[in-house]
């Protein structure tokens, strides 16, 4: 019976100690570090052979970049979204711009010359290069513009750009160690890391630091293999541009005189002898009266005469919307047009004694936004090379007009006028104020948020109301029941009123107006021939509501549409806020 027993018990304990081997086999399998190297190209996103690596601050992205001689060359597209949107690219024309506070660079595609104003010169590469969907631009030409440093490396080639500098983490490393793609011993190997190389750190969690190496490998080290970590100051001198504007040293008392004929500036004297402390006006004169970026003018040297006599300067406003006909995108998008239109305004400017220039282009649509405030950086060094006041209207901000940039407007032009008013207009389908206080103080606010300083602001008021007109339609109240949610049971319209007309209309009617707090303004309802008529009142109390918000604000004054429309009253409370 033992000899049969001793047999068993052998082969179970051999059994038993070749699991203990296979156990602990796979238990140290588990925690040894793995010795796999990660593919360099694999982890860099590179596909072909033309194509570079780029690392952004410490972050591998994936835009690549490409050589040609001893050039790298990133997409314009990249440069203008990430790295500096003034770059400016006629993708009709096929020149890049650059607008300084003294010049525009212009550099045309596949050549190594390039214009700085109006002098020629050159690089030992090409500046621009295009193809049928790309556009590419030399990195050295982009950091010459540009707040940002880039060092190259090979094997796989790759640039590292540097836009950010602040105080960092340094850390020294203890020993020999590895740099892992993922923080756990059994992730590839990014590279070998000797004692003493010096990592940047990132972050640090769970016993594991991410690091970067000083040649752009960024991945995971054991926090206890590196040295206790130290901070350092990383700066980067680039001489910013100091953009200077014209501005005047008192508050903006300015008006709009809506001049639709040449005739009509016969009519100054008549037009300002009511009104008081007015330092600007601002006709309108001037308009694109064709495609190629011509304009038409109504100007008056008399005019002008008589203004300055009476130390008003005089803002000649150019608008798009007089000839329906032109096409603004195309005007603005091609260079030579758009140029042909500055050249234009700045000629008719110098021809009429003009002190500025007021820009009122309305109804843009966002493919035109680019163009539109490369129009306003080329124009702004035009009026300052020739001592003129560059003024630009703009509505209040909202979502859909972003791509006005009132930003970048701020840092060219000298004034940024917000049109706080039509917040209810002729196209609305509702009735309501054509500017309430809360929608004046709103936009006041979010020009300063979109980056406009407040002593470059005027804020613009208006001088008109709108009589609303509810006609019920016909057969209205028949099958009410059946009518949609949406259903409106009359036809609206309005009518634009000056201050003392709508007064007149509603004393005409019968009617009495009510102070509404949270409108600033007055009200009235009243119903003539069945139809319901309603007015949110501009007034000379609701127009010192709006000038306690630019008082309130700092701006550099108000603006005010249009001249004609106004009580008179109005230019002594006025004064109040603007001496």
């Amino acid at each position: 019976m033992k000899k049969k027993i001793i047999p068993v018990l052998t082969v179970l304990i051999l059994i038993f100690i070749i699991l203990l081997i296979v156990l602990v086999g796979r238990k140290v399998k588990e925690y040894m570090p793995s010795n796999e190297q990660q593919d360099l190209e694999t982890y860099f996103g590179i596909t072909s052979e033309d194509e570079i690596a780029m690392e952004l601050n410490h972050n591998i992205i994936e835009e690549k970049a490409f050589r040609k001689g001893d050039e790298i060359y990133i997409s314009y597209t990249y440069i203008h979204d990430e790295l500096n949107d003034r770059f400016y690219w006629d993708t009709n024309e096929n020149i890049l711009l650059y607008t300084t506070a003294s010049n525009t660079v212009k550099a045309f595609a596949d050549s190594k010359e390039y214009y700085i104003g109006k002098k020629k010169t050159s690089k030992d590469y090409e500046i621009v290069l295009v193809d049928k969907e790309h556009v590419y631009v030399a990195l050295d030409f982009v950091a010459e513009y540009t707040n940002l440093t880039y060092e190259q490396y090979a094997e796989p080639e790759r640039v590292l750009l540097r836009t950010k500098w602040g105080t960092v983490k340094k850390a020294a490393v203890k020993k020999k160690t590895q740099l892992r793609i993922e923080s756990n011993i059994k992730s590839n190997i990014l590279c070998e890391l000797s004692k003493g190389d010096i990592l940047t750190k990132l972050e640090e969690k769970d016993g594991w630091a991410k690091a970067v190496t000083t040649d752009g490998m960024i991945g995971y080290v054991q926090s206890k293999r590196l040295e206790a970590e130290t901070e350092e100051k990383e700066e980067h001198e680039f001489a910013e541009e100091i953009f200077e504007h014209q501005m005047r040293d008192y508050a903006i008392n300015m008006a709009w005189h809506q001049v639709t004929v040449a005739d009509a500036n016969a009519s100054i004297s008549s037009v300002l002898q009511n009104t008081k402390g007015i330092n600007v006006i601002s006709p309108t004169w001037f308009y694109i009266s064709d495609n190629d970026g011509n304009i038409a003018n109504r100007a008056s040297t008399d005019y002008v005469k008589y203004c300055h006599e009476r130390d008003i300067e005089v803002w000649g406003l150019v608008s798009n919307f007089e000839n329906r006909e032109i096409n603004i995108t195309d005007i603005l998008t091609h260079t030579s047009k758009r140029e042909n239109l500055e050249n234009q305004i700045i000629a008719a400017a110098i021809q009429f004694g003009l002190d500025g220039i007021n820009i009122d282009f309305e109804e843009l649509k966002a493919d035109v936004g680019e163009g539109f405030i490369q129009f306003i950086r080329e124009l702004s060094l035009k009026c300052d090379g020739n001592g003129l006041v560059l003024s630009v209207d703009n509505y209040v901000s909202s979502p859909y007009t972003k791509f006005y940039d009132r930003e970048e407007q701020a840092v060219f032009a000298d004034y940024v006028i917000v049109m706080a008013y039509d917040e209810h207009y002729s196209g609305s389908e509702e009735a309501g104020s054509v500017a309430s206080i809360g929608f004046v103080k709103k936009g006041a606010d979010d020009i300063l948020e979109e980056g406009v300083p407040a002593e470059q602001v005027i804020l613009g008021m208006p001088f008109f109301t709108r009589v609303w007109a509810e006609k019920p339609k016909e057969g209205n109240g028949d099958d009410v029941e059946s009518a949609s949610d949406d259903y409106v049971p009359y036809e609206l319209s309005s009518e634009a009123y000056g201050m003392e007309s709508a007064q007149r209309l509603m004393e005409v009617n019968g009617a009495e107006k009510t102070w509404l707090e949270s409108a600033g303004q007055y009200y009235t309802e009243y119903v003539n021939n069945n139809i319901t008529y309603k007015i949110w009142f501009e007034d000379v109390k609701s127009i010192e509501e709006k000038l306690k918000v630019m008082d309130g604000h700092a701006f550099a004054g108000a603006a005010f549409w249009k001249l004609g429309l106004e009580d008179s009253a109005v230019w002594d409370t006025i004064l109040k806020y603007i001496n």
